[in-house]
């Protein structure tokens, strides 16, 4: 960090991180101002200066996570065998919801008024995260790799498959370890593939 940046935007950060620890161990629950503000060393009231409420830290910490998992899935989407990259990107999503559960939750499975929703949003490419999918299905269609359809339908069936396959795994659905379950996982998804492919 540097040295001429403004101290606010030093206690900013101080403060999305302190918030962040509490919500990847307990959370949405877990996060609150006085407990932020104990965990960063200021008083509860020194964190309006910088979120104007609780909802808008959280805000941060969901956008901030839906950020880091494009970037992630990004950077694995491109280049490379087509049908592999879609494959690679399913992966990621697996990986991140067993690593950080409660940031998941609160990004893919929480009801929340200034959610992304199918058809208009994602149409109109306002999700970072199914942006990455839905590039990586048109290029399978262009090589000929999976059959001509509606690319954001695809899209959107793939995430359902995946996100359904998680959500049973983590609500105790499967009698798998993880290392089952994502065998499972990979096996299922080839499967589904398998029904797209031209």
């Amino acid at each position: 960090m540097s040295r001429t940046e403004p101290r606010t935007n030093r206690t900013a950060d101080r403060i999305l991180r302190a918030a962040r620890t509490l919500f990847e161990r307990e959370g949405a629950a877990g996060v609150s101002m006085r407990r932020v503000a104990a965990a960063v060393g200021l008083t509860p009231m020194a964190i309006y200066r910088h979120f104007p409420n609780r909802e808008a830290l959280l805000k941060r910490i969901g956008d901030d996570s839906f950020d880091a998992i494009a970037r992630h899935w990004d950077a694995r989407g491109r280049g490379g065998d087509v049908l592999e990259r879609l494959i690679a990107v399913q992966r990621i999503y697996l990986d991140y919801a067993l690593a950080h559960p409660h940031l998941f939750d609160h990004a893919f499975s929480t009801a929340r008024t200034d959610a992304r929703r199918f058809p208009e949003d994602f149409r109109a490419r306002r999700s970072p995260t199914l942006n990455v999918v839905a590039d990586a299905v048109e290029d399978a269609m262009r090589a000929g790799v999976l059959r001509e359809d509606d690319v954001w339908d695809v899209a959107v069936t793939l995430w359902a498959h995946t996100h359904g396959l998680i959500a049973l795994y983590r609500a105790g659905r499967f009698n798998f370890d993880e290392a089952a379950f994502r065998r499972y996982y990979d096996a299922s998804l080839q499967r589904l593939l398998r029904g797209l492919l031209a």
